[in-house]
């Protein structure tokens, strides 16, 4: 059945009502002949090129760019504006993230590469972050370093692997490490004690077993392991 002539609506002419940018035409060059504030978010505009609904566009950007009505927008200064445009929702989009918890430049990076950004953007992004001192990779390592000594002690071996896996990269890690200065031998003991008393039922080979599998999954070597537990022994008044 052949739809009716009248009937037929150009998406390009349709109406636009609340939130334009619902459905996006492809942005054109031409002359700007209208900028409206967005029904749902005043912080926002919808941009009219040569009368149509052209782009949805931060307050902001609009503002920077000087954009007003009878600009003309070339292609460049078209793609500019639209390239800050996603500067703008990527560096909002990052800040979201980061305002849970600090984060490590490669977890900022990871999560705007499944945002849809493209590496341009999220370089330029990140570029920012690090200028404002919300993203500092050397922050992070010492503050996850610190972090762990005092809730979840582990072996260097461990943190290592937890920071490489932030994407962190390793002379930085080294570096924090290094000054820090985690003292393993008393971390392992402490935690080794504290596994020790759950474990008092078993036999003491078997408990030994436990707590070596214990202390080799919290990343410490082997010998602080057999360390901890000669001074286990020693405590228990057992023989090594």
């Amino acid at each position: 059945m052949t739809t009716p002539k009248s009937s037929r609506t150009n998406p390009r002419s349709r109406r636009i009502t609340g939130n334009a940018e619902q459905l996006p035409p492809d942005p054109q060059p031409g002359t700007v002949t209208a900028i409206q504030s967005q029904t749902h978010d005043p912080n926002r505009v919808n941009v009219f090129v040569d009368g149509e609904f052209s782009f949805g566009l931060a307050r902001d950007v609009a503002t920077d760019f000087g954009l007003d009505k009878d600009r003309t927008l070339d292609e460049a200064a078209l793609a500019d504006v639209l390239a800050s445009e996603q500067l703008h929702k990527a560096t909002n989009a990052a800040l979201h993230f980061l305002a849970h918890r600090p984060r490590a430049d490669g977890e900022v990076r990871q999560r705007l590469r499944k945002g849809g950004y493209p590496e341009a953007t999220i370089e330029q992004t990140l570029d920012k972050l690090r200028d404002w001192h919300y993203v500092d990779d050397s922050d992070f390592a010492r503050r996850w370093i610190e972090n762990r000594g005092a809730h979840r002690p582990r072996g260097s071996r461990l943190l290592a692997q937890e920071l490489r896996a932030k994407g962190i990269n390793p002379e930085i890690m080294s570096e924090a490490l290094d000054e820090i200065g985690i003292d393993e031998l008393t971390d392992a003991l402490t935690i080794a004690r504290t596994r020790d008393r759950q474990l008092s039922g078993l036999e003491p080979a078997v408990r030994e077993r436990r707590l070596s599998g214990f202390l080799a999954r919290r990343g410490y070597g082997y010998d602080v392991i057999r360390q901890s537990l000669n001074t286990l022994r020693e405590e228990a008044g057992l023989p090594e």
